[in-house]
C-alpha cells in the first residue's frame, strides 16, 4: 500500500490492487479511513471520520489533487 503523502496525522495512500477503479486516494488516521475520488474530488466512503474532519480532509485532497492524481497514474496507469 504505497503512501504518497503525509500531512500531520494523515496518511494518503493507495491499495496496490485497486487499479480497476476510477482514480482515488485513501486517507487514514488511527482507526479511521476515508476514500476520495479524484476526478472530481468527492467522498467515496468514510469509516470513522466526523463531518468536520471529513470536510477538512476534502479540502486537503482538493489542495493536493494534482500530485495525488499524478501518483495514482504512476502506480496504476490511466484508466
Amino acid at each position: 500500500m504505497p503512501t504518497v503523502l503525509r500531512i500531520g496525522p494523515y496518511r494518503f495512500h493507495f491499495y496496490s490492487r485497486e487499479g480497476n477503479e476510477p482514480p482515488h486516494i485513501h486517507v487514514a488516521r488511527d482507526d479511521s479511513e476515508a476514500k476520495f475520488w479524484l476526478e472530481p474530488v468527492a467522498v467515496a466512503a468514510n469509516y470513522g471520520f466526523g463531518a468536520a474532519e471529513l470536510r477538512d480532509l476534502t479540502r486537503l485532497v482538493e489542495e493536493h489533487c494534482e500530485a495525488l492524481l499524478a501518483a495514482y497514474i504512476r502506480i496504476h496507469g490511466r484508466r
